[in-house]
């Protein structure tokens, strides 16, 4: 794990790190806390160069790294951040992996490599994070999953069954909270970025596959985010930023729906 060199954090921000920061629908994320007045810590993987341009855009910002395809430093970067932070309020999981096996042929590295980065690790940086940040006034765990919880179909399997897993956790860390002022909840968002081996074209027509025939953005879900951050709703609920995806049966990712025509 390593830290980005940066000033201590401005005692009038309260704090939020989200995974996966760096791009994509984590730095929409980043920078929709950033620009409400949050001092944001951009988790990244590989992406050390786009998450420090873009800690370099927001007004109070810093890098964070670590793999989270390990078991352990995970934990470490919370319990190192937690232990400098003095109002971290928001953890928002939103780093995963997206590969491509299907349910008549599950791959065996696919599905271990799913199963630690978009389940097992998101569970454990939640756990310590409820366990050891200090917030002013509780904190908000957030993670975000998929609306594949909905509606299913064979394709992406071990992704599929990862984010059913990490989704299990929601009601499950909402029950064990010793503090009655946090909160645990899921974002379910639909098919949003160009993903896999998809060109902008084709994506344009897979994701108005919904019932609204609109594109939700990468600003839908940093919105659902923030609105999240407030606590307004009861622990362990989930919401659904897909214009109404789920709610139509899909046999095949839409992906595949559009390329078929």
């Amino acid at each position: 794990m390593t830290v980005a060199p940066s000033a201590d954090t401005p005692a009038t921000r309260p704090a939020m790190l989200v995974t996966g920061g760096a791009k994509r629908i984590g730095a929409a994320i980043a920078r929709a806390f950033g620009a409400a007045g949050w001092h944001v810590v951009i988790h990244y993987g590989q992406s050390r160069d786009q998450a420090e341009a873009l800690a370099a855009e927001l007004p109070s910002a810093e890098t964070v790294s670590c793999n989270l395809d390990d078991w352990d430093e995970g934990p470490a970067m919370v319990k190192a951040l937690a232990n400098r932070l003095s109002d971290w309020r928001v953890l928002v999981n939103c780093a995963g992996v997206f590969d491509l096996d299907t349910a008549q042929n599950l791959d065996p590295a696919t599905f271990t490599s799913a199963m630690r980065v978009n389940a097992a690790t998101p569970a454990r940086l939640g756990q310590a994070f409820l366990a050891q940040a200090r917030a002013a006034g509780g904190r908000r765990l957030i993670h975000v999953t998929d609306q594949k919880l909905r509606n299913p179909n064979p394709d992406f399997f071990s992704y599929t069954m990862s984010k059913h897993a990490l989704a299990s956790t929601v009601p499950m860390l909402s029950m064990a909270r010793t503090d009655p002022r946090d909160r645990v909840y899921g974002i379910a968002p639909g098919a949003i970025l160009a993903s896999h081996d998809q060109t902008e074209a084709e994506a344009d027509i897979s994701h108005r596959m919904n019932l609204l025939r609109r594109r939700a953005t990468a600003h839908d879900v940093a919105d659902a985010a923030l609105f999240l951050a407030h606590g307004w709703l009861e622990s362990g609920e989930t919401l659904y930023v897909d214009s109404g995806q789920h709610l139509i049966p899909q046999p095949r990712d839409v992906l595949f729906l559009a390329r078929e025509g």
